[in-house]
């Protein structure tokens, strides 16, 4: 791809607004159409993007295999927590409106966009590391 200046160009300039767009997709999520899942999809093929724009060594600089790995842990990790913190708050698992953080409907709010941002992550990086997988499989054949 080192001769399709176009195309490296173009996704270098965009990729920002998609995942601007990804991430405005993860936090209205919870009030309209959305939320982590899609953004998720949105974020990991901006970046999958990118990476086939600049080719496979240079998105390996940026998304080590370790990097990644912890970024599909810690939004596994986060959804846990937040329905963890529900339980011992007396609630049944992501009963948000239990959370300690002031009023029923705050606490709801602010759980949600937690579990929003942890499946985003999750989903985000998934992708990636799926793609980094089959597009090495691919090489080595």
């Amino acid at each position: 791809m080192k001769e399709h200046i176009i195309v490296r160009t173009v996704s270098k300039f965009f990729s920002p607004f998609i995942q601007l767009y990804a991430f405005y997709v993860i936090a209205h999520g919870d009030l309209g159409p959305g939320g982590g899942f899609q953004g998720g999809v949105i974020l990991g093929a901006s970046i999958i993007l990118y990476i086939i724009a600049f080719g496979m060594d240079e998105g390996r600089k940026r998304i080590s295999q370790k990097f990644s790995d912890i970024f599909v842990s810690t939004g596994v990790l986060l959804y846990a927590v937040i329905g963890l913190l529900c339980i011992l708050a007396g609630g049944a698992y992501l009963e948000y409106a239990e959370l300690p953080l002031g009023s029923h409907h705050l606490a709801s709010h602010l759980g949600i966009y937690g579990i929003e941002i942890g499946v985003g992550i999750t989903v985000a990086f998934v992708m990636i590391t799926i793609f980094f997988e089959t597009a090495k499989k691919e090489s080595e054949q």
